[in-house]
């Protein structure tokens, strides 16, 4: 029985419909949602008769030039075919009714309602009403027997009744269906069908199979299943013939069983794949009407009840039955030059499965009707095979109307078939935002710079071109002599291409509006044989793939460049920047997936290539429908489920899914055709489209902007909901790193920006985890933080007293300080060894500096409270803690280290920041040994940023714990000169306000402390800590060496600043301990220097807020 799926043609708008033919089958009749009945002269009629009935019709019936509608307004109307004429109303219930159907005869009329009721009403008076209660909830459907002795309904309750017209009680009935509170909710429409002659079966849809029930005895007979059944079944309906039973399905599957043999002989697919909620068999059997729920009418021609397949496929299965007992070489007898395709006209062969299930949702894939099918019987093969007494047997009247056992025709012979899963069409080669090319108006080009329109039409073939910012270029209008039909547009040309045809070769043709001279455009032909299938722009470059598997580069100006081969058929082309993207075939895809491979290239200096042809990642069964670039350089893919997904560079070119643009369509014939990604600020730009996978030219149509939202689990969760903006956040900003690395400038506000609101969530997310008492989690989290935010959370932990967490998260960052201190050490090794590199001030000055740093910050931190620091305090910070090298802080041939500054430019706003004066006293005197690490990490410059050192830590990523490989020296240079001074000024507050959480001294491990001794000169307090530790030791013999040192800085507190002066300028001068009178005056030129620089501070104790205060006057 083979037939053909005309394409669908739109009847109605979205939503529910119903179809019926007339008596003789010359009409067409539909309903649906807009309240209109369309009657059809055939499928191709562009004008149908159109009757307005009611605000919405629900099920449409016809017999005997009378049209009868069940409408929303919970009447069932009567009105005159063909005239349309009402005709009054035949019933009534409380809500809407379902469905309506004629007896054979036409003279009674039956209608299920939403009431749960059941009523059979005489046409002729409709004051002839019978009611069938019983159902205990809407009723789906009802079906009357041929014979006027019963009425079949099925219900939400779960039940198929069948009940006694004539006394009004149910004779049978079976649970056999999901139960459903209303019709929206049902997964079934379950349409009833009685065998049409004698009414002897009843088919009733079950799930995925039809089971038949026997009318004599109400017992399940017979059951008609298939394996390309997935979806459950919605509709049924018998032939006029009796011999056949057509079923469409939920999921757009259209079967047709001969009944007898229970064999499925034709399976054709929905072409979009929607639901069909309404089929009706044509009276003569040829050809089969049905709708679906997004208002289309489609048609199968050719279904030939009355031709002899039917017998043809009873003898097919006998045969191959007898056949089967045979030697399996049997099956090869016959000549081996016919080919399997005899086999695969077998109806039952499973190689037509998958084939119709590969036909693909959009039209542009595949030709509606499909590759040409063979879904004859074995009598197809030939005009003689129709012998004519088979072709009279079926013309014989039958007793019982299902078909009696014919003779053999003749003997079949069965063969090997394969079962396996069937390859996917491959997807064409298309140019992302483009609209088809068969449209005579269509956009060949819309992406973030412009459009580029296409016309062809009677009256012209041009093109236009239209920038978004006319500042780069007016709109231009260009005649199209050469048939182009792709085109890309970038900030500099713009480039199109037309395949060749048999007399002209395939051309390029580039348009340069950038260009200086006076000759703005060039045209490239292709060898002859060699078609265009891709093309993109990137900056200063071209690049066009072809039929004969090759990409060839041209700079923007026309000189060729080079060409390379592709593993497979392209299918589209991206560029940005210096970054080529490619996507191939690189295989057949099976099964109804697209096996897609990508290539992405770097066309700058050093030409390389960044992804080698991996796989491309889609959904299920769905093809690519949009390939780019984000607008900073990021690339992107959408595919025809809507789903996005975007290159994560960080976790080796993995794919992330960052979107589903179907969660924002309101019905499933809605899509959205992407025209733009950006990830900051994180929106794809789209234009709706209803009931359309792409938009007209005309009207202008308008885009709408879709948030991003990564399937993290539990998003309705505060946990999962930050978790979800933590690591988007993270994704979409990896375009700092890099842009950066790719010598490109950056929006340091920004990155800065982002930064803060991650440690923000962290920092949610750490408290969260505290509350819940999930303490190993909050240790996972502190290893994503940055070092200043870890402090906030040792501090956060101690308040809660957490001591565990406190000491596990002291050990974290002690770890994390050694680690980037020693690669700090190893980078910054010049720079300590030779003085006169510095840029700064005097090389004896700046050796001070790092000596103090690397001996004596941890011990000139171990105060306990600054706001106790006295005068000392004022020049010591002046001399000594200025320089003070935080072991997360760079040098400045360093500037890609991790800076601790976690939250924003303004020098003043912490989001972390603990209200008050932030003594460490607050905190419990337990606390763990290692926390002091945490002073010498948050104890970095308070002096002003002179240095240029300081301000380059505004470009430090912050995420990576570790620190990153240090860039050259050039580019350090570059990235010192355009630090900013926001920069420094976050920089000095952030460190500050570190200062403030410093949690209570302890001991420091003294190892670093020896290593360090080898190398550096001496602190003053280390040298007077030398000459006077005896004495202590005398005054406390107990000691250990941590006790040692901090009451000694007590007593070295005492001494006045001239003193301590002295001490310092004594370490800075000389190694030798004992000559004052040098230091004394080394300490006076330095105090001159220091007076001349503008950086002494007051010589009076300052609390925290009070230095900030002045840090900030200074800057400014």
């Amino acid at each position: 029985m083979p037939c053909e799926r005309k394409p669908m043609r739109y009847g109605h708008s979205e939503g529910h419909t119903d179809v019926c033919f007339d008596n003789e089958g010359k009409c067409i009749v539909t309903c649906g949602s807009d309240g209109d009945v369309r009657i059809w002269e055939s499928l191709d009629d562009d004008d149908p008769k159109s009757i307005n009935v009611g605000e919405k019709v629900y099920s449409v019936a016809l017999k005997n030039g009378k049209l009868v509608t069940a409408v929303s307004n919970n009447t069932v109307q009567i009105h005159t075919f063909p005239e349309g004429d009402p005709d009054g109303i035949l019933t009534r219930f409380t809500t809407n009714a379902n469905h309506v159907t004629f007896n054979a005869s036409g003279s009674r009329v039956a209608a299920g309602s939403s009431d749960f009721l059941v009523k059979i009403v005489e046409v002729a008076d409709s004051s002839q009403q019978k009611t069938l209660r019983g159902h205990d909830a809407p009723v789906l459907s009802v079906a009357l027997d041929p014979s006027d002795e019963f009425l079949a309904s099925s219900s939400c309750d779960g039940s198929v009744t069948v009940w006694s017209i004539e006394s009004q009680t149910q004779v049978a009935q079976w649970k056999v269906l999901q139960t459903s509170s209303d019709v929206s909710n049902a997964k079934s429409l379950c349409r009833l069908a009685w065998h049409p002659r004698s009414g002897k079966l009843l088919a009733v849809p079950v799930d995925l199979t039809i089971q038949l029930y026997d009318k004599t005895t109400w017992t399940h007979v017979s059951t008609l299943s298939d394996d390309l059944l997935t979806q459950v079944v919605n509709v049924v309906v018998w032939s006029p013939c009796g011999k056949f039973l057509a079923a469409g399905t939920v999921g757009g599957n259209l079967l047709i069983w001969d009944v007898e043999a229970k064999l499925c002989i034709e399976r054709q697919k929905h072409e979009k794949g929607f639901t069909v909620c309404g089929m009706a068999w044509h009276p003569s059997g040829g050809r089969i009407a049905y709708t679906d729920t997004e208002g289309c009418l489609g048609l199968l021609e050719g279904v030939s009840s009355s031709s002899p397949s039917s017998s043809s496929t009873v003898q097919n299965t006998k045969a191959t039955a007898a056949k089967e007992a045979n030697d399996y070489d049997d099956l090869f007898d016959e000549d081996d030059d016919r080919m399997l395709d005899d086999g695969a006209s077998d109806p039952r062969s499973p190689v037509k499965k998958p084939i119709m299930d590969d036909d693909d949702d959009d039209d542009d894939l595949m030709p509606a009707t499909g590759r040409p099918r063979n879904r004859g019987s074995f009598l197809d093969d030939d005009d003689n095979s129709q012998d004519p007494g088979s072709v009279k047997l079926d013309g014989l009247p039958e007793e019982d109307g299902i078909g009696a056992v014919h003779p053999a025709v003749g003997p079949i012979v069965s063969r090997p078939v394969y079962e396996g899963p069937m390859p996917t069409q491959p997807q064409r080669a298309f140019q992302p935002g483009s609209t088809p090319v068969h449209l005579m108006h269509r956009f060949m080009m819309w992406n973030s710079v412009g459009i580029v329109r296409g016309y062809n039409d009677d009256q012209d073939n041009a093109i236009d071109v239209e920038f978004h910012d006319t500042a780069i270029h007016h709109a231009m209008h260009l005649t199209n002599s050469l048939g182009h039909t792709m085109a890309d547009l970038s900030q500099e040309a713009v480039l199109l291409a037309c395949e060749g045809t048999d007399e002209l070769a395939s051309k390029i043709q580039c348009l340069h509006f950038s260009c200086w001279d006076t000759h703005k455009d060039w045209i490239v032909d292709l060898p002859k044989g060699e078609d265009v299938r891709a093309l993109c722009l990137g900056l200063g470059w071209a690049a066009v793939a072809t039929s004969a598997l090759v990409v060839r580069l041209f700079s923007i100006g026309g000189v060729q460049k080079e060409i390379f081969s592709l593993p497979g058929a392209v299918v589209c082309m991206a560029g940005h920047g210096e970054q080529l993207l490619i996507v191939y075939h690189r295989g057949t895809g099976f099964d109804g997936d697209q096996a897609l491979g990508i290539q992405l290239l770097q066309l700058g200096r050093k030409r390389r290539q960044v992804i080698h042809g991996e796989p491309l990642p889609l959904s299920q069964k769905s093809y690519l429908t949009w390939m780019g670039f984000t607008a900073e350089g990021t690339p992107c893919c959408i595919d025809s489920e809507g789903a996005g997904r975007m290159l994560n560079r960080t976790l080796g070119n993995t794919w992330t899914p960052v979107c589903n643009t179907r969660d924002a369509c309101k019905s499933k014939s809605d899509h959205y055709w992407v025209v733009g990604v950006h990830e900051n600020p994180q929106q794809i730009r789209c234009i709706p489209c209803k009931g359309s996978r792409f938009p007209p030219t005309l009207p202008r149509p308008a885009v709408a902007v879709l948030p991003f939202n990564l399937p993290y689990c539990q998003t309705t969760t505060e946990k999962g909901q930050m978790e979800e903006q933590y690591w988007r956040s993270m994704l979409f900003h990896n375009h700092f790193g890099f842009l950066s690395s790719s010598g490109y400038e950056i929006d340091s506000e920004g990155q800065s920006q982002a930064e803060k609101e991650q440690q923000e969530l962290l920092m949610k997310m750490f408290a969260l985890s505290c509350k819940l008492e999930r303490e190993f989690r909050c240790v996972e989290l502190a290893e994503l933080m940055t070092h200043s935010v870890v402090t906030l959370a040792i501090r956060y932990a101690s308040r809660s007293r957490r001591m565990a967490l406190a000491q596990r998260l002291s050990e974290l960052a002690l770890e994390k300080a050694n680690q980037i201190q020693e690669e700090q050490e190893e980078e910054d090794e010049p720079a300590y060894q030779s003085h006169t590199s510095r840029e700064y001030r005097g090389s004896n000055r700046m050796n001070s500096r790092q000596a103090q740093a690397e001996n004596g910050c941890e011990e000139e931190e171990e105060e306990e409270e600054y706001p106790q620091e006295e005068q000392m305090e004022a020049e010591e910070s002046t001399e000594t803690r200025k320089p003070c090298l935080n072991p997360f802080k760079k040098g400045e041939k360093s500037p890609e280290r991790p800076s601790p500054k976690p939250m924003s430019r303004e020098g003043r706003v912490n989001p972390f920041k603990v209200s008050g004066s932030g003594k460490s006293s607050s905190s419990p005197a337990g606390q763990p040994r290692t926390t002091n690490v945490l002073d010498s990490m948050t104890m970095s410059s308070r002096k002003p940023a002179t240095f240029s050192g300081t301000s380059k830590q505004g470009k430090a990523p912050v995420l990576k714990p570790l620190a990153p490989k240090p860039k050259s020296k050039t580019q350090a240079t570059l990235l010192q000169m355009s630090a900013s001074k926001g920069n420094s000024k976050k920089q000095e507050h952030s460190q500050s306000g570190a200062e403030k959480v410093k949690p209570a001294p302890a001991a420091t491990p003294p190892v670093p402390e020896e290593n360090i001794e080898n190398r550096k000169p001496k602190t003053g307090f280390q040298l007077w800590l030398e000459e006077n530790r005896k004495s202590i030791l005398a005054d406390n013999p107990d000691f250990e060496e941590m006790d040692v040192i901090k009451e000694g800085m007590g007593r070295f507190r005492t001494l006045s600043a001239e003193e301590r002066l002295n001490w310092s300028e004594r370490a800075k001068g000389d190694s030798d301990p004992k000559k004052r009178k040098r230091e004394d005056e080394a300490g006076q030129v330095d105090e001159h220097m220091e007076s001349d620089e503008g950086s002494a501070k007051k010589k009076k104790p300052l609390d925290a807020s009070a230095k900030l205060s002045a840090f900030a006057f200074n800057k400014e």
